[in-house]
């Protein structure tokens, strides 16, 4: 028996292998067919300066050679700089792919590491919100979490956004088990974007604090002391150069905030439009904050989603392009809904997943402009948050509610039928 066990565990390797190598190659030649991967491209030959050259990433020497290979020449006035923006300690993500010299392969085998961190993104959000999927659902789910729009266009550009969300959902899901060193360790590594993780971190933080759960922030501060100085033995003085890159980011990106998107369409009031959304966005949040202290993890649950959707608007540069952090939010209200409706639930979600799969795109292709890649409309800047603040809030209660009162409902429901 424990052959036949053993067998079965090598053939499973076997053709998970044979998958993953198959998908390189498809993936192998998509970026031969289609030039770019920026955002893969800024880290690879940053990441390659680093470790071969001894140039700090951050330098204009390196600005220009990524430049050089997106442009074929250095940029200019009002394009894209695609300078090195991360903390120096994301090179340890980047690294094992910027020592392979051919910059088609290293992007094919970085798409295929994204792909399958958005299966397991999927996978680990539905297990996070114990929803127990129809079989039949399931196939359209996973075809949905690698082919809607946000998860498609970072995989294209090769934005490590997709590691961040999957290291944020597995934070929790660490939380959940009461391993709160390794949810410590997960946030850490989820800080290769901090303006992306800062809200949720704080709202983590005070949650586990609130509970007197203090390994998560022992071991947050921890790994992140620890990559940090591990970073300043090859550029010591990299935060500094960090900060310089951080400030210049917005100068030559676009508008990055809904409030620079109205100011944008409204000069003379949108700056102040932003402010108002910011400030009420920031009182909800409190608001929410203060009611899920020391509360169960459902409650904890639902507004940890919350603040991701709302810590898109709140007024920190972003860009549409990061929406795939909202994916758990997403898979949060689909599981609420077969809760409450059963099999009509499932039909509810198929809907909304068709809908949401076309409509981003529609948008997309219907405002896209083109510069040496398609450049995305600051329209896409509203539809996903906006269906997910008022869908969060429709299943809030039942999201909320303790399980007791929840299987009560059932044996209920069962007696009546």
């Amino acid at each position: 028996m424990s052959a036949i066990f053993s067998r079965f565990w090598y053939l499973s390797i076997l053709l998970i292998i044979l998958v993953l190598v198959l998908i390189t190659w498809g993936n192998y030649n998509f970026v031969q067919q289609n030039p770019g991967g920026n955002d893969f491209l800024v880290h690879w030959v940053g990441t390659r300066s680093l470790f071969v050259d001894g140039l700090s990433p951050y330098s204009d020497a390196v600005a220009e050679r990524i430049q050089t290979i997106a442009y074929g020449r250095p940029a200019l006035p009002g394009e894209h700089e695609l300078r090195v923006a991360y903390p120096l300690y994301s090179v340890v993500i980047f690294l094992p792919f910027a020592l392979i010299s051919d910059y088609e392969l290293s992007r094919a085998l970085w798409m295929t590491l994204l792909e399958v961190g958005l299966i397991g993104l999927a996978l680990l959000s539905l297990r996070l919100t114990r929803w127990k999927m129809s079989i039949w659902l399931l196939p359209f789910f996973l075809i949905f979490s690698i082919f809607w729009y946000h998860s498609l266009r970072p995989l294209i550009n090769g934005n490590a956004v997709i590691l961040v969300a999957l290291a944020l959902v597995a934070a929790l899901a660490a939380l959940r088990a009461n391993r709160d060193e390794l949810a410590g360790i997960l946030l850490g590594f989820s800080t290769i974007k901090p303006h992306l993780v800062l809200v949720p971190i704080i709202f983590i933080l005070i949650w586990t604090i609130a509970v007197r759960r203090w390994g998560t922030l022992t071991w947050l501060v921890i790994t992140v002391v620890l990559v940090s100085a591990s970073a300043a033995l090859f550029v010591p003085d990299w935060p500094l150069q960090n900060l310089r890159e951080i400030l210049a980011y917005s100068s030559y990106n676009p508008p990055g905030t809904p409030g620079a998107v109205f100011e944008a369409w409204l000069p003379a009031t949108g700056r102040q439009l932003g402010w108002v959304l910011s400030g009420i966005l920031g009182l909800i949040l409190i608001v929410e904050w203060v009611l899920a202290r020391r509360k169960d993890f459902r409650w904890f649950l639902w507004t940890a989603s919350l603040t991701l959707v709302i810590s898109q608007w709140i007024g920190i540069q972003t860009d549409p392009g990061n929406f795939i952090l909202l994916f758990f939010p997403l898979v949060l209200v689909f599981s609420k809904w077969p809760e409450r409706w059963g099999r009509a639930g499932n039909i509810v979600i198929s809907i909304a997943m068709l809908l949401l799969f076309i409509l981003p795109w529609a948008i997309f292709l219907q405002t896209i402009t083109y510069g040496d890649q398609p450049l995305q409309h600051p329209i896409m800047f509203f539809p996903l948050p906006l269906f997910l603040l008022l869908t969060l809030y429709w299943v809030r209660w039942w999201a909320i509610k303790p399980r007791r009162l929840m299987v009560d409902e059932l044996r209920e429901y069962e007696q009546q039928i």
